[in-house]
């Protein structure tokens, strides 16, 4: 089955919610629920929970183990898949530790840094090596999925290292657009942008506010 990109997003959100929900005790959840807190509509959240192959009751709602079990075995490969950060500033830093331990079969198995200072030190049960050695340890670890958090002017050298060395995913915290062959799939995430997003619709409403 072809899922878009809008759909997976969905369901690792629908996901996130559940298991919140799960954690204060909570045994059943609706799709009316669930729509508003996922800022979507009843109708679609059960089109998406069908489409894995799953449907709840009239009467009580969805199960939320069952349900997060089923967007699991959906959306989670089988097996460990490792992840390599690139970057130990600190948005790395941060990464990893907010990083580790939250997705069981998701972990960052080795980071990679420029500075002298930082190779060779433990993060997280993380090695970090120096960026020399990307070629070397990506492929020795089977590693597949990469988060670049360098600055602007490395990123694309970093990334097409990353390519070289096997990376099929990245994650780009770099405010730069990357030229990469097609068969990668790259996520951006510029914060800044996001930021003056967030500036500009807090600025018109209260500019619309005030004009009332």
């Amino acid at each position: 089955m072809k899922t878009s990109e809008k759909n997976i997003e969905r369901l690792l959100l629908y996901r996130r919610i559940l298991i919140s929900f799960k954690n204060i005790g909570k045994t059943n959840i609706y799709s009316k629920q669930l729509a508003s807190l996922a800022d979507s509509t009843p109708a679609q959240v059960r089109r998406d929970i069908m489409s894995i192959g799953y449907s709840g009751s009239p009467v009580h709602g969805y199960d939320l183990e069952k349900l997060i079990d089923s967007i699991s075995e959906f959306l989670d490969s089988n097996n460990l898949q490792k992840v390599a950060l690139v970057g130990l500033g600190h948005l790395g830093r941060s990464i990893i530790d907010y990083f580790q331990g939250r997705r069981p079969k998701l972990m960052i198995a080795a980071v990679f840094d420029r500075d002298p200072d930082k190779i060779d030190r433990v993060m997280h049960g993380c090695r970090c090596y120096s960026n020399e050695k990307i070629l070397k340890v990506i492929p020795k670890e089977n590693i597949n999925i990469a988060i670049i958090a360098v600055p602007a002017s490395g990123a694309q050298d970093v990334a097409d290292l990353l390519v070289q060395a096997g990376i099929k995913g990245i994650l780009n915290y770099a405010p730069v657009k990357l030229t990469l062959p097609p068969d990668i799939y790259v996520e951006n995430r510029d914060m800044i942008l996001a930021v003056e997003k967030v500036a500009y619709f807090a600025r018109k409403i209260t500019t619309e506010g005030s004009s009332t």
